[in-house]
């Protein structure tokens, strides 16, 4: 790709996007602490200087590229959900389970999730941060309301209160369901096993037991 600096909207697009596909692609062969903005560049191709003319820091790629991806999970997760059906809602542990089925096999957005509070909201500007969180909040709106449409014994406010709480369960389980290959190799133990950690299964568990306990809270309020 030419990488003159670019001279119009389309041009723009075209150099943020690639910048956002040198990430992914590094994101596939290493964790987000370990990827340099120096390293990004030399992938994509650019000088250091070059590439912060597109994005103020790293930090701010990865954020881009967090809501990019959670984007196109939506777009794909509703061929793969329960379908909302006027016969009737299906069962919460069906959505629940698809759902976490449906986001472990994403291991990008996974893995930017589980990143975001330690590490990516620390060097960037304050409206970098509040241009990413707005995104990033109608995203989590619209997974409310799939998920409404087929629960919808849930209220708008539990839904996205469930939707919420599956961000931080996710970037809490998928580190551990993803450990360093000494770690692997203890667990190995017999006596370990118990600490091995099944993401899918786990966050499946995690957000029926959440789902229930919210439909709960709603029942005994409209009871």
């Amino acid at each position: 790709m030419d990488f003159q600096r670019a001279r119009n909207a389309t041009q723009r697009k075209a150099r943020e996007s690639a910048i956002l596909d040198a990430a992914a692609e590094l994101l596939a062969e290493m964790s987000v602490s370990d990827i340099s903005l120096r390293e990004l560049s030399r992938r994509v191709g650019l000088s250091k200087t070059n590439v912060v003319r597109y994005f103020e820091t790293r930090e701010a790629i990865f954020f881009e590229l967090l809501n990019r991806a959670f984007g196109e999970w939506l777009d794909e997760l509703p061929a793969e959900l329960p379908p909302a059906s006027p016969a009737g809602p299906a069962s919460p542990a069906s959505v629940v389970d698809a759902w976490a089925r449906s986001v472990g096999r994403r291991s990008l957005l996974c893995e930017l999730w589980s990143s975001l509070g330690i590490e990516l909201e620390r060097n960037i500007s304050a409206e970098a941060v509040r241009s990413f969180k707005l995104v990033h909040q109608e995203r989590q709106l619209r997974l409310a309301e799939l998920v409404r449409e087929r629960i919808p014994a849930l209220t708008a406010s539990a839904a996205q209160e469930l939707v919420a709480l599956s961000i931080v369960l996710t970037a809490g389980l998928w580190p551990f369901a993803n450990p360093s290959p000494s770690v692997v190799e203890a667990c190995k133990d017999p006596a370990l096993a118990h600490s091995r950690v099944d993401f899918t299964d786990r966050l499946s568990r995690a957000l029926l037991v959440t789902v229930t306990g919210l439909l709960s809270v709603s029942r005994s309020h409209t009871g």
